[in-house]
């Protein structure tokens, strides 16, 4: 039986926009269900999103849908069990053998490896992820990095876009201090 584990509502810090997402357990594995609607580049965007997981937390499959100014948003994005990564049904090469999908607009996703991972503190492990990057939604891999630095902190860098930072989460995993670009307003556990 499905039953929902924890929510939590972000507001973006680099920009107008929020971000409400609940984590939900299922009986074959977890699922992350959002919305996110902000301002990119002067344009209203909205965006709904699920992530299926299995049991360990790897990413099954992943959908977005809604706009970006008048533009439609549709994404579908599958891992087989053999870790290629298809976006709409096309094959993807950049994110092979990844685990992890990261959505690019949301910090949802996020909580996906540090709950797969479950790091002691002082531990440390890359965690390269198939990256929806936005606005443009291709499908690359993400090098980035996770050390448990504390009971409720990671030291976090995607050296790519030249970031480092120490997250805070929430019990149950969710970020709820992104510094810079997401903080969280309120969660339940």
């Amino acid at each position: 039986m499905d039953h929902a584990i924890a929510s939590i509502f972000w507001r973006r810090l680099d920009r107008q926009g929020h971000d409400a997402c609940a984590l939900w357990a299922r009986p074959d594995g977890f699922e992350l269900a959002g919305s996110a609607v902000f301002e990119e580049a002067g344009r209203p965007c909205a965006l709904t999103y699920r992530v299926d997981c299995d049991a360990g937390w790897a990413t099954r499959r992943a959908t977005v849908n809604g706009f970006v100014g008048t533009d439609p948003v549709e994404v579908a994005i599958v891992r087989d069990p053999t870790g290629g990564w298809t976006l709409n049904g096309v094959p993807q090469a950049a994110p092979r053998d990844c685990v992890d999908v990261d959505l690019g607009f949301t910090p949802a996703t996020n909580l996906l490896v540090l709950r797969r991972f479950a790091l002691d503190v002082g531990k440390e492990r890359p965690a390269p992820a198939a990256y929806l990057a936005f606005p443009d939604l291709r499908l690359d891999r993400l090098e980035q990095h996770y050390r448990r630095s504390g009971e409720a902190t990671y030291d976090y860098a995607a050296p790519v876009y030249d970031y480092a930072a120490t997250l805070t989460v929430s019990p149950v995993g969710f970020v709820t201090d992104y510094p810079q670009l997401w903080s969280a307003a309120e969660h339940a556990p």
